[in-house]
């Protein structure tokens, strides 16, 4: 059975969300690959298909919306190694996966097609509750 909160209860858990994501001694990471995406955040990442590697401020909650909230933009990172960024894990502060993103459905870039030496940023970053 899937359980479905209402919206203030979704706010909610997405705002501790943003406290679990600031956890840890050093600061959050977006890391972008080139691979497929994993079934789930407990299947290792292949290092070898890592892009680029893009970190939150802390604390990493910028707003909370009517309908979600909103994180602080990422810093511009220099892309390592270039391909097409085909999915994202958020990492924790502590290092821990937190979720998995697929770009082009869940995550939206310009270019997915990433230039050795380039820079990528996320300035817009919201999460919703689930409907």
């Amino acid at each position: 059975m899937s359980v479905i909160p209402s919206l203030s209860a979704g706010l909610a858990q997405l705002q501790a969300l943003a406290t679990y994501i600031d956890q840890g001694s050093v600061n959050a990471t977006f890391v972008f690959y080139s691979d497929t995406k994993p079934l789930n955040t407990t299947v290792a990442a292949d290092d070898s298909k890592k892009l680029v590697t893009l970190t939150l401020p802390k604390p990493c909650f910028k707003k909370l919306n009517a309908d979600g909230i909103e994180l602080n933009q990422t810093d511009a990172a220099l892309v390592t190694k270039a391909g097409t960024a085909m999915w994202a894990r958020l990492f924790n502060g502590e290092g821990k996966a937190v979720v998995d993103f697929a770009v082009g459905s869940d995550i939206t870039l310009a270019n997915p097609t990433l230039v050795l030496g380039s820079t990528l940023m996320l300035n817009s970053i919201v999460f919703k509750p689930s409907a």
